[in-house]
């Protein structure tokens, strides 16, 4: 795919992987539409790439707001000349225990992370099929394959994601829209709370900068890839989950107490793509 001549529209647009796709494709040449919920964040960020002039744009929208995504998808059409690809990136990720978290907040993450995308997809892909290539990108996790404690709603919500990305790119196979799933690990945003970075840190976890995330995505489109994870061995320890799960509930069960530590104290924070992390067969998670 020639990412320069294409059109993106972006959800999550203000967040940090979304203003770190958006740099990477605007200095790539191509043209950028920001979703968001905050229009003042979209507004700063929208400045902080204004010397790319018409090329970027923003729209503010709640996208668990039926009205709000029927806007934004009749924006993405006619912007432009129309979106060539959608990157469904909003999420959210409350960091804490099942039995601690309130019904609100798993409405909201099923909501966002999984009904969102969801219906994005229905509504954008009549438009997606008329042009000559097209491309929807669902940005899930590691924990789309590894169900990780603390984290029970958000990993529900990704391997959704995930499973529905797989039907729908076999679905479309025969057509010119290709689907991709990218699963970041660790992911260092200014919206991660500071419980997530302690454990992170005595677990020995890494955590990405926004920018290798982004990178990874758009090599992941110039390959055709239909799915990638971000960082080693995490992509290793998903597929060891897969043949061997076994091994690795051996490997978390022994983090039970450093995550649980963190997370009853913690206030649930918001991410927008969500913080993963790895395991191992035999000792605490490292990247």
């Amino acid at each position: 795919m020639n990412v320069a001549r294409a059109t993106y529209l972006i959800t999550g647009g203000a967040g940090g992987i979304g203003r770190a796709l958006a740099a990477e494709f605007l200095d790539a040449g191509a043209s950028v539409l920001l979703a968001g919920r905050d229009s003042r964040t979209l507004a700063e960020t929208r400045d902080g790439l204004a010397h790319h002039g018409d090329r970027v744009g923003t729209i503010a929208v709640d996208l668990t707001v039926p009205d709000d995504r029927r806007r934004l998808v009749a924006a993405a059409e006619g912007w432009r000349g129309g979106v060539d690809v959608l990157v469904n990136n909003a999420g959210v990720n409350h960091f804490g225990l099942f039995e601690d978290q309130p019904p609100e907040q798993i409405d909201l993450a099923l909501a966002i992370n999984l009904q969102a995308p969801l219906q994005l997809c229905r509504a954008l892909l009549p438009h997606l099929r008329r042009r000559p290539a097209a491309h929807v990108v669902n940005v899930g996790s590691v924990f789309g394959a590894i169900g990780y404690p603390a984290y029970a709603v958000y990993s529900a919500t990704k391997f959704a994601l995930r499973g529905f990305t797989e039907a729908l790119r076999r679905e479309l196979a025969d057509t010119t829209v290709r689907v991709h799933y990218l699963a970041p690990r660790a992911t260092r945003t200014g919206m991660n709370g500071a419980a997530v970075e302690a454990m992170n840190a005595e677990l020995g976890v890494a955590m990405d900068a926004p920018a290798r995330v982004a990178a990874r995505l758009r090599r992941l489109l110039e390959r055709g890839e239909p799915s990638a994870v971000v960082g080693w061995p995490e992509g290793f320890y998903t597929r060891l989950n897969a043949v061997l799960p076994g091994a690795v509930d051996g490997a978390l069960r022994k983090q039970l107490p450093v995550i649980r530590r963190h997370a009853r104290p913690g206030t649930p924070c918001e991410t927008a793509v969500g913080t993963t992390m790895s395991v191992s067969a035999g000792a605490p998670g490292r990247a």
